[in-house]
């Protein structure tokens, strides 16, 4: 290699040296949260291919969780969601669990009923960051959860897991027990 191409190769290095670490804090996992707006209007076909939307489980609190079965935290988070959707089902104003899968229909038909996951699942093949986008997922980080109130209104939005201790105080702030 000429000292010349070193060079190069060494300038490049430290301008990604620089760049990277930078670029990590140009784009954040979701913009301004939409907490406090009404929740967006939104359709999807649940995994078996019947139509549904946000607004059927208007009422109840509801906790949107997309996932995919290639993303490693979701598959840890999937049973939590399950046993906490378990517990919050005899509630009367328990929150009503939905997960959202950004993945192909079979995959996540498989892992559902791998997991025995009772909650409903809805299908949303474009992968992320799809209608996860318009509650500031805009760069499509999984897991990602939403807390929606009994009104449809956008409560908290939540990048990576959540932990049992995380979903008891969303059940508490969205009025429910935990």
């Amino acid at each position: 290699m000429t000292s010349s191409a070193l060079r190069r190769l060494a300038l490049l290095a430290t301008v990604l040296m620089i760049a990277l670490p930078m670029a990590s804090f140009a784009a954040p996992p979701t913009t301004a949260a939409p907490a406090g707006q009404a929740a967006p209007v939104l359709h999807w076909t649940d995994l078996d291919g019947a139509p549904a939307s946000l607004a059927q489980w208007r009422g109840r609190p509801v906790l949107l969780n997309y996932w995919a079965s290639w993303c490693g935290p979701c598959l840890k988070e999937l049973p939590d969601l399950q046993d906490f959707s378990q517990a919050q089902t005899s509630r009367p104003n328990g929150v009503h669990v939905v997960g959202v899968a950004l993945d192909d229909v079979e995959s996540a038909k498989a892992l559902r009923d791998q997991l025995r996951l009772t909650y409903p699942q809805l299908a949303e093949g474009d992968g992320p960051p799809g209608t996860a986008a318009a509650f500031g997922n805009r760069i499509g980080t999984l897991p990602f959860s939403v807390l929606i109130d009994a009104h449809g209104t956008v409560l908290q939005v939540h990048n990576g897991p959540l932990h049992p201790a995380d979903l008891a105080r969303w059940a508490a702030a969205a009025g429910g027990a935990p």
